[in-house]
């Protein structure tokens, strides 16, 4: 199809919010393009419409203003915030809805079932009220660095229609005896009285056990108090802790939280489709995709933004070269992100491009096909076939 890359992005853009009659119709149109013989750009299409279903899922039907059905004050710009009295510093900042990310974070099943049980719940309040129960009121967010647990928690936020108090709990730390634990009731104490999500980010820093022989009798009032609030806490509102050291909590802190999420590295999958979505305003081949999912086997989400970032300044660079420009963004990524990715990847990628053949055709991962290695190498196909048959012989080209 002429323009294809204009009606995919038409496509895209209908997708973010989409109606039935519009799915119809680009399903209609991917189905054409298949029996036209255009199968990658029917692969486009098909997609985007799997990767728009997979949001679909993650938001409730019926989403509702959960303040109509919560007790509280509404926050606004102009409500004062509370200060360390010590230093007048503030103990949190405040998030309305247009601060929020409007697109849903890239998960695993498991995972992305788990968000929208949550979310269902907050949509339908007035149906667990009328059965006299109340929705899960605490959730406890832990991975590596990277792997998007704030951003999961302030999409959920803005899914369920609330303003967050961001608090990041090593901040809250005095040097002076008894502020700390001061800090965290005046930090709950305002939290109570407000209708709003509770983000309490590095929960690790107030939350550590209390037998660890480091640390001196305040961390353990600290934790006691934090405790005690936290308890509060969950007959008001949503209160969710996100930590990068989940061995470091107190054992008591778990039974805390209703919801305990763990945020793994992402799967193959997962890479590819956030791959994907950093990929904008760039248009990609699918082998271009599989092949960095495939250099990003155990990075993060973040380190995957990363690299999708080297191949939009390579093609910016030199936009003819789009289609050939993968191989290059990797290595410009490999070089000055040396201990980012896998170290055997690593040295593929930087080494002969006839070893990299190889390891390509052969990974069952990738599955790739001839025309696929020759896309990311920008070698003939001739050569190509030369290499991954006898990878010990070097083309002259």
């Amino acid at each position: 199809m002429d323009h294809f890359p204009i009606v995919q992005a038409l496509a895209r853009a209908a997708l973010a919010n989409p109606t039935d009659a519009v799915r119809r119709q680009i399903e209609r149109l991917r189905d054409a393009l298949q029996q036209a013989g255009e199968a990658d750009q029917a692969k486009a299409l098909a997609g985007l419409l799997s990767k728009s279903s997979g949001m679909d899922l993650m938001t409730p039907s019926r989403l509702i203003r959960s303040a109509a059905m919560l007790a509280g004050e509404e926050l606004t710009s102009r409500t004062p915030l509370p200060v360390d009295k010590e230093s007048a510093n503030p103990l949190a900042t405040i998030l309305f809805s247009d601060a929020l990310p409007k697109t849903a974070p890239v998960l695993a099943g498991d995972l992305e079932q788990a968000v929208r049980v949550v979310l269902d719940e907050w949509a339908r309040l007035d149906v667990l009220e009328s059965a006299g129960v109340s929705p899960s009121r605490s959730c406890l967010i832990y991975g590596a660095p990277g792997t998007g647990k704030t951003q999961l928690a302030l999409w959920m936020a803005r899914q369920i229609g609330l303003p967050v108090v961001v608090a990041r709990l090593d901040g809250l730390i005095s040097s002076f005896l008894g502020t700390t634990a001061r800090n965290i009731g005046g930090l709950f104490g305002f939290a109570a009285r407000y209708r709003c999500v509770l983000l309490l980010d590095e929960f690790d820093a107030v939350a550590k056990l209390r037998d660890d022989p480091q640390e001196v009798g305040e961390i353990k009032r600290v934790v006691n108090a934090l405790l005690q609030n936290l308890d509060v806490r969950k007959e008001i509102g949503l209160t969710i802790g996100i930590t990068n050291h989940e061995g470091l909590l107190d054992p008591a802190i778990w039974r805390r939280f209703d919801i305990q999420l763990s945020i793994p590295r992402p799967t193959f999958d997962a890479r590819m489709r956030i791959a994907k979505a950093h990929a904008a305003p760039l248009e990609p081949k699918e082998s271009t995709i599989k092949f960095l999912a495939w250099l990003s086997e155990g990075t993060t989400g973040a380190e995957i933004e990363l690299l999708l970032k080297s191949l939009r300044k390579r093609v910016a660079l030199a936009p003819e070269y789009q289609d050939s420009s993968a191989l290059a963004a990797a290595r410009d990524f490999l070089a000055l992100h040396s201990g980012r990715l896998d170290p055997a990847r690593r040295r593929l990628v930087m080494g002969a491009e006839e070893q990299l053949a190889k390891a390509l055709a052969q990974d069952p991962q990738l599955d790739f096909s001839t025309t696929e290695t020759t896309e990311i190498l920008g070698r003939s196909r001739k050569t190509v076939g030369r290499w991954i048959n006898n990878p010990t012989r070097i083309a002259q080209e």
